[in-house]
């Protein structure tokens, strides 16, 4: 029988349902030494990671692939495959975990992916102090940090992005970034509405089911998850920041019934809304 692959937002710390940070960094050895230098196969349903090695060596799970790590490289793994590694004991490196919000890993690899990074570019050593900050940054705890944290990701996306070779595959990943880019833009206007995704495949001339497809490649979630996580965020803002009850902001969001945006909401973020308010006023006393 087939062994269940673990979903985790840190590596051995089971806690899917209510993630606790924004941004975690660590060194690798600090978490992999625990382990005996191993990372068993797991899965994250909602987070990223850059793994970021400059000496040392091991081995990248990849989607059932084994890659040897080379040093200096960068490991992406957006939310949804499952991987897992082996490191030597002397290997350096850093691991930046992070919430996906749907904007960081866009700009970066679709898929989990070993890119080798070489010594002569001259944007090497800019990479390589991006990754430093964001250690430096993330001890720190200083004001500005969230944001500081969010600017230096996009650089390490994008720069990765720069590094990688995406081969013949290009043209299909380009096609696939503007389309979910096009989706993105009705959403964005349309979201209110609470249109199926149906009938978004419909205005951007595709079959339901090749949107579901593209949607995932490019970001790891459903067609229908990917809409319905704009009007999260807009509901998240809304019970942070105003006295608005959950049947009014649910009613502004297009919902008919309260009790299914409640549900809806409870599976996008782990908490009721009630809760989330809660959490959310009990951080800024």
């Amino acid at each position: 029988m087939r062994r269940a692959i673990p979903t985790y937002d840190l590596y051995g710390e089971d806690n899917a349902n209510r993630p606790n940070f924004r941004v975690h960094c660590e060194t690798i050895a600090s978490r992999s030494s625990g382990y005996q230098w191993e990372i068993g196969l797991h899965r994250h349903e909602r987070f990223m990671q850059f793994l970021y090695i400059w000496s040392g060596s091991g081995d990248a799970i990849l989607d059932g692939e084994t890659v040897a790590l080379r040093p200096p490289c960068v490991i992406f793994v957006p939310p949804g495959p499952p991987h897992g590694f082996r490191f030597s004991r002397d290997v350096a490196g850093l691991v930046i975990t992070a919430f996906d919000e749907h904007r960081t890993s866009s700009i970066a690899a679709r898929n989990a992916k070993v890119v080798f990074v070489d010594p002569a570019d001259p944007e090497t050593p800019y990479l390589h102090q991006t990754f430093l900050r964001i250690a430096e940054e993330y001890d720190g705890d200083r004001a500005g940090r969230h944001g500081l944290l969010d600017g230096y990701l996009a650089v390490i996306a994008g720069l990765v992005h720069r590094h990688d070779e995406d081969g013949p595959d290009k043209d299909a990943v380009d096609n696939a970034q503007r389309h979910v880019a096009r989706l993105k833009e009705l959403v964005a206007r349309h979201f209110r509405q609470q249109i199926p995704a149906s009938d978004y495949a419909l205005r951007l001339g595709m079959s339901p089911t090749h949107l579901n497809r593209v949607v995932r490649k490019v970001t790891g979630m459903t067609a229908h998850d990917l809409i319905m996580s704009r009007s999260m965020d807009e509901a998240k803002q809304a019970l942070a920041l105003t006295g608005a009850s959950v049947g009014h902001i649910s009613e502004n969001l297009g919902f008919s019934d309260a009790a299914y945006f409640s549900r809806c909401f409870r599976k996008h973020v782990g908490l009721s809304p009630k809760d989330y308010r809660r959490t959310q006023r009990a951080g800024t006393t």
